[in-house]
């Protein structure tokens, strides 16, 4: 089960069946993952850039201009923003992963009947399943938002061992003004004013037989 937290919500989804025993350490030879592709609203050329931990353990998402609002001068399309990023991801002989949790976290102020979205869906290319989360935010609202969203040992997903799949991480951000005033401005960014903001994916192993 995929438990999804949220600052003022939750949502539950489902992994696809697959159970495994305990997990090895990860690796000690090198994880590379090749960007394949960046497409969305959310993540225009230069402002999304992917890294390995020294540990083998994770990977993060670094986004620099992900944000969407509505309010005075938004455009109708400025509610929705969206990230669509496809990775391949080398791993050393003998081992296959899974992706166990996933922490996004941002900025967000939301007038008084307005509220705000974060979606995100995984998939590995060639697997039938999909996985997908949502956490939603109520109006008044502003401040930092976080969430994250673990998967139970039972239901994790491992790439087909002995194969290169691409890996596909879709990641949403919506706001609706709702019954909010006209002229008040409601945003949600997966970014900050001093920073940029890594999503980060923690990755289980599993030892191909």
């Amino acid at each position: 089960m995929l438990r999804a937290l949220a600052a003022t919500g939750v949502a539950v989804s489902l992994f696809g069946s697959s159970a495994f025993g305990g997990n090895p350490p990860p690796p000690s030879g090198r994880i590379v993952i090749d960007t394949v592709a960046v497409n969305g609203s959310g993540c225009p050329a230069g402002t999304a850039a992917v890294a390995v931990s020294p540990d083998n353990t994770a990977f993060t998402v670094t986004y620099s201009n992900y944000l969407a609002q509505v309010g005075p001068g938004s455009a109708p399309t400025d509610r929705k923003k969206n990230c669509q990023l496809n990775l391949l991801v080398h791993v050393p002989g003998g081992y296959t992963y899974a992706i166990v949790s996933a922490g996004y976290r941002g900025f967000a102020s939301l007038a008084p009947g307005a509220s705000g979205t974060q979606r995100a869906s995984y998939h590995f290319q060639g697997n039938a399943h999909t996985t997908n989360s949502t956490h939603r935010f109520k109006g008044g609202f502003s401040g930092n938002w976080q969430t994250t969203d673990t998967v139970d040992v039972a239901a994790r997903v491992f790439a087909p061992c002995g194969e290169e799949r691409n890996f596909d991480i879709n990641t949403e951000l919506r706001v609706e003004r709702g019954t909010s005033s006209p002229s008040a401005t409601s945003f949600m960014e997966m970014d900050s004013t001093d920073g940029s903001i890594k999503t980060v994916y923690h990755m289980a192993w599993k030892r191909c037989r």
